[in-house]
């Protein structure tokens, strides 16, 4: 496991060697999360990120009292929470679908996380205001008398999300794009999708899980651009690899940190067609995706690389076609690095 840049585990979330065992329909036992440690910070919104069946799910739950550990420790602010009922740890829950109540509006919705919490949300006044300042915050004031079949999918997610936000809990699960209302409300979050694009922009740290392991944990910028191994960068997408002594000069000059026992890693972005440029290779396969031009070129020396480019500059000349040769240019900064 690689965290880096978190928390120390003194306050917040900590995962410490948490181990997670199911039971197939065999009856073998199989381990869906193995020896995994984690810290979420207050505040900090934290995404797992990872294929199907890497454990994603099964921490939340675990976290959350809904799955028994098989050995390990799940603290908030330090204090175990073993033998602490889902219920009393405080922590809200939205899910993907949003699994709202059909039968009560939009205010009734949300008001409802305050009357299961109860204390000062017994005044109805006071459950009002706080429907109204949390609607607000995800964007859909005015809608308490709403009817949730009315909604679109993202509106009613927005009422689930401010359903769960409502009693403030001191850490939430989830998923969906949420970022502004996590941050507006301080919100510590930690989430599972299977959206790069989602995890990249909502979360202040990504976690990186396979087989039930933590890979990697580190904040986006350092993720992608210094990945801590290969099976990391090829699960962020990373395409061709190749050791950093022997590379072609241009990609060691483009790429930064590299040194002896190191490997370059190239994907989407990391080269660019260029006419004059110092590699060369045969075009694969070439064709439009919404606003850019994504051409696959088996690249000498390297292997296969997506080039990604605007598309508008092929409104006046035709796209790249299979078998042709081309040559390309390294684009500074967008090679990343691996240790070896």
């Amino acid at each position: 496991m690689v965290s880096e840049d978190g928390p120390d585990g003194g306050r917040g979330l900590a995962v410490r060697d948490v181990v997670v065992h199911y039971r197939d329909d065999d009856g073998s036992v199989a381990t869906a999360v193995d020896g995994l440690s984690l810290d979420v910070a207050p505040g900090e919104v934290v995404a797992l990120l990872g294929p199907s069946g890497s454990g994603k799910s099964t921490l939340l739950r675990a976290v959350a009292g809904l799955e028994p550990l098989s050995a390990g420790r799940v603290l908030w602010d330090g204090v175990d929470l073993a033998g602490v009922p889902t219920h009393r740890r405080g922590f809200g829950l939205v899910f993907q679908d949003g699994q709202l109540f059909p039968h009560r509006d939009v205010a009734g919705n949300v008001a409802f996380g305050l009357r299961m919490a109860g204390g000062p949300w017994r005044d109805p006044a006071a459950r009002r205001a706080r429907v109204a300042e949390l609607l607000d915050v995800v964007g859909l004031a005015g809608f308490e008398r709403r009817d949730v079949a009315s909604l679109s999918g993202g509106e009613r997610q927005r009422v689930a999300l401010a359903r769960s936000l409502a009693p403030r809990p001191r850490l939430l699960r989830l998923a969906g794009e949420v970022r502004d209302a996590l941050v507006a409300t301080g919100t510590t979050a930690l989430f599972v999708t299977h959206d790069h694009d989602e995890a990249f922009a909502v979360a202040d740290r990504i976690a990186v899980m396979d087989a039930g392991r933590l890979l990697q944990a580190a904040p986006p910028a350092r993720l992608w651009h210094r990945p801590a191994s290969r099976r990391v960068a090829e699960f962020l997408g990373y395409e061709a690899f190749l050791p950093a002594e022997g590379a072609p000069p241009d990609l060691l000059a483009a790429a930064r940190d590299a040194g002896p026992g190191t490997v370059l890693a190239l994907g989407p972005g990391s080269l660019h067609l260029a006419d004059d440029g110092p590699l060369s290779g045969q075009v694969v396969a070439s064709g439009f995706r919404r606003g850019v031009v994504e051409t696959v070129v088996a690249v000498d020396g390297v292997g296969q690389v997506s080039v990604v480019e605007p598309s508008g500059g092929y409104l006046a000349r035709a796209l790249p076609t299979r078998g042709e040769r081309v040559r390309l240019r390294p684009e500074p900064g967008a090679i990343a690095v691996i240790d070896d």
